[in-house]
């Protein structure tokens, strides 16, 4: 898709950004990591697990997002830093920013000045609540603020925050999709462009069907475990005799009968309590209880066996054990090696087909790990040149 002489310049921390910026990584571009050195980089490379070595700064965390890139500590709070930045800009396609709202433009790394140094740059920016609210936001309180917190959880529990950074996934997905658009533009007329989004919109505009049951019907929806709101038998897990839990999905007329036959209750596709989706729904708690409770006599392969005969939708609540012994999940795997270990990931991008050649990313960075070779290849600077550079205090205070 993209070669190497495509440039993502990554302005951005933690996880939404550096999501977005992978992406382009695994479709071959050439992407730069540039990072605080007053913080040693990317706060990520800290974020580790009890057992991971406390030696590398490629934390677990930090592998998740940051697969074939290239970091370059620089800092923006220094002129020459600034000034390294803008050279970077002038050669890049695309820019990722995650400053909070008016720190970029005090620091000269806003839009209009870097567009002005290359008006074909497109800049992504990333914001907690858009570009008027100034308020820093981490996807544990935009995941509540958006609405998932609230609905998340058993209906007699807490509410409770999904186990994943949601929302900052959610706004990868969106700034990629206006970068391409994007680029798109670009092709047609030679202009870049700025690109916006914020955590709070993407999680908004991902409530689907939760907001429109209130905004259409005028219900606020409340927890219900993994069960649905509108369906009923769906997302229904149900524990089977050996212990293995099963999840169930019968989202049509047609699916809910050869549901109740495959388990022995025959009775039930024409008990008029249960004979439309709306009854179903209406009388939720007395259909699931017949359902669970013969589940519980079946073991989990006979169930399964019973439900893919009949064709009716169903799953094993897996961990992430045997999450990764599914053949799909197989082909996501990235592979690689950092300070003599073995290093594994999983791709940002699960897409196949001919529309996109995907690439074996190299291993996340050490920080500052490509110092020479950016400034080398995209600047033609040499080692006296990239010298005079930290002596200005570009690479920040006490970087190697």
């Amino acid at each position: 898709m993209f070669d190497r002489n495509f440039i993502v310049l990554e302005l951005a921390n933690i996880l939404a950004g550096p999501v977005t910026t992978m992406a382009f990584a695994e479709l071959g571009a050439r992407v730069i990591k540039l990072e605080n050195p007053n913080t040693r980089g990317d706060a990520t490379r800290g974020w580790k697990l009890v057992g991971e070595p406390a030696e590398t700064d490629v934390s677990g965390y930090f592998s998740c997002a940051n697969w074939g890139k290239e970091s370059l500590a620089v800092d923006f709070t220094c002129p020459a830093g600034r000034e390294l930045v803008h050279a970077l800009a002038r050669q890049a396609d695309i820019v990722v920013a995650s400053f909070k709202p008016g720190d970029e433009i005090k620091l000269g790394l806003d839009y209009a000045t870097l567009a002005a140094l290359n008006p074909r740059l497109i800049y992504g920016q990333v914001t907690a609540y858009g570009p008027d609210d100034p308020r820093p936001g981490f996807d544990a309180i935009l995941q509540a603020e958006a609405g998932f917190t609230y609905l998340n959880g058993e209906p007699d529990g807490p509410p409770t925050k999904m186990p994943v950074a949601l929302i900052d996934l959610l706004l990868a997905h969106q700034l990629k999709e206006g970068l391409l658009l994007a680029l798109l533009k670009r092709e047609r007329s030679g202009q870049g462009s700025h690109v916006t989004t914020s955590l709070l919109e993407a999680g908004v505009a991902s409530l689907a069907n939760q907001a429109t049951n209130y905004l259409v019907g005028g219900v606020v929806p409340q927890r219900m475990g993994s069960e649905h709101p509108n369906i009923v038998p769906y997302g229904s897990i149900l524990a089977c005799a050996d212990g293995r839990e099963v999840v169930i999905a019968a989202a049509t007329e047609r699916q809910y009968r050869e549901l109740v036959r495959a388990m022995d209750l025959a009775e039930l596709a024409d008990d008029p309590a249960f004979a439309t989706g709306q009854q179903r729904v209406e009388h939720r708690e007395q259909l699931l209880d017949r359902i669970r409770a013969r589940a519980a006599e079946l073991a989990s392969a006979e169930l399964a066996g019973r439900l893919e005969r009949a064709k009716v939708p169903f799953g094993f609540v897996n961990d992430m054990a045997a999450v990764f012994a599914q053949a799909g999940a197989q082909r996501l795997l990235l592979h690689g090696e950092v300070d003599g270990r073995a290093l594994r990931g999983v791709r940002s991008l699960a897409i196949g087909g001919d529309a996109a050649e995907l690439v074996q990313p190299a291993p996340p960075p050490h920080f500052d790990q490509h110092r020479e070779a950016v400034l080398g290849d995209l600047l033609g600077h040499d080692a006296a040149a990239i010298a005079a550079l930290e002596a200005a205090g570009a690479f920040g205070r006490g970087t190697p």
